[in-house]
């Protein structure tokens, strides 16, 4: 698209790899790690609204992407924002990857999860954060700070399912391998 300042790229095209990785992938590696990831721990209280924040807040990073602009350029901040983008969309392929295939007990302690329990979320911070260099968006920025608040509960949420799902297992797991980073 040829605009006013040289050649821009619609926003909306940051999100088809994420959406091909996302779900395309995870789907050609198992089916049944399809139906794990559409599951969300048994939520209580807060993690309720957080839970509702997280959805609407997720929904709102993919619409307000499409409105933005990327700006192609020899600049320190478009090659920072598509190398944390393209990090971010490595990590996820990556995450999906183990995800798909989770140790014989049930937790995921293969690849990227013997560094963090939660690369997944880290992986989607990063994306999102590289969409937020890239399109130089202060409001997406604000929806991306909020998402990752909401993704904080549901992580809880998920951590406290896997505690009683799995028991000490999990808890050992958790003592030997940070939360993100």
């Amino acid at each position: 698209m040829r605009q006013k300042g040289g050649l821009q790229m619609n926003g909306f095209f940051l999100i088809i790899p994420f959406i091909l990785i996302r779900f395309g992938l995870l789907a050609r590696f198992s089916s049944e790690a399809v139906k794990r990831a559409a599951h969300f721990a048994p939520l209580s209280g807060n993690e309720v609204f957080a839970y509702w924040v997280y959805q609407i807040s997720n929904a709102a990073i993919f619409v307000y992407l499409c409105f933005l602009r990327v700006k192609p350029e020899v600049s320190w901040q478009f090659f920072s924002g598509a190398a944390v983008y393209l990090l971010g969309l490595a990590l996820c392929a990556a995450t999906i990857k183990d995800f798909a295939s989770p140790s014989e007990g049930g937790i995921n302690q293969n690849g990227l999860y013997r560094f963090s329990r939660n690369p997944m979320y880290l992986s989607y911070f990063l994306y999102f954060i590289g969409c937020v260099i890239l399109t130089r968006s202060v409001i997406l920025c604000g929806i991306v700070v909020v998402f990752q608040i909401a993704s904080h509960w549901i992580i809880l949420s998920e951590e406290r399912w896997c505690m009683d799902t799995f028991g000490d297992a999990y808890r050992q797991y958790m003592k030997t391998v940070r939360r993100y980073i």
